[in-house]
């Protein structure tokens, strides 16, 4: 079953604007540090599902001695990495590929560490895709992610609002469901740690910029609408997640060895 694009051009130039370039997700590369951190990634094989356009897995190899794999299910995002490796050297460091929803191309025991920021937010089958990561780490593997999630109460207006200004796939769950998801497929030493607090600021500030100095570097890249668009997609993300119903988390666990 083939996916359907949803990061088009102007939204990427949005995300980099705000998150960095190369990044589709907040944090640079403080997240990709916390995603990393205790794995001791130097030299270690990491395949990144959800690559994006490559920032952070270009930041893995250059900050973090790794070499990695980046898949995603969006081919223009996919050549977007590949020339930003090229640009940085690090092509024969860093590779992509763009890939079809279901299992995982790669034999088992493939990656010392597997990292996702926001796949799992974007897939409905979440135990399908666990039981695949589990299945390419080698014993004694991480898996390491950065999710969106929410606090398990019924969707409010705000939210339902909120996700219809994003257009993008959502199959939200909570922390704690996360934890379980893991437990049940199979993987030990399974952390949950909630990074909600730490968003909440972040996205009250990012709500400042791009309707701040931001605003008319947007107007110039991606023209009024758009820009207006993502102003009020800001404000409306800031209001479910000041509220608590739109939270952020990191989930750690291992394959046994």
């Amino acid at each position: 079953m083939s996916h359907e694009a949803e990061y088009h051009d102007n939204m990427v130039t949005m995300l980099e604007l705000i998150w960095g370039d190369g990044y589709m997700a907040p944090g640079g590369t403080g997240n990709v540090a916390k995603l990393l951190d205790g794995t001791a990634p130097e030299g270690k094989l990491i395949l990144d599902i959800g690559c994006g356009i490559g920032g952070p897995a270009i930041d893995m190899v250059r900050l973090h001695g790794a070499q990695v794999a980046g898949i995603d299910l969006e081919e223009p995002l996919i050549r977007r990495a590949k020339i930003a490796a090229r640009k940085a050297g690090l092509q024969d460091h860093c590779t992509f590929q763009c890939v079809e929803p279901g299992p995982l191309r790669f034999p088992d025991a493939s990656f010392d560490i597997v990292v996702s920021s926001g796949a799992l937010t974007q897939t409905e089958d979440k135990a399908s895709m666990l039981a695949e990561i589990l299945r390419v780490l080698k014993p004694g593997g991480y898996f390491s992610c950065y999710e969106w999630m929410t606090s398990g109460q019924d969707a409010s207006t705000d939210l339902q609002y909120w996700i219809k200004l994003e257009e993008l796939t959502y199959a939200f769950q909570t922390l704690a469901e996360y934890g379980r998801l893991l437990d049940v497929a199979g993987f030990g030493d399974v952390r949950t740690t909630d990074a909600s607090a730490w968003y909440r600021a972040e996205a009250s500030r990012e709500y400042e910029l791009l309707k701040g100095e931001l605003y008319e570097p947007m107007i110039k890249l991606l023209g009024k609408a758009d820009a207006d668009h993502f102003v009020e997609s800001w404000r409306a993300m800031v209001i479910v997640c000041n509220s608590g119903e739109m939270r952020q988390g990191y989930c750690r666990a291992q394959r046994p060895g």
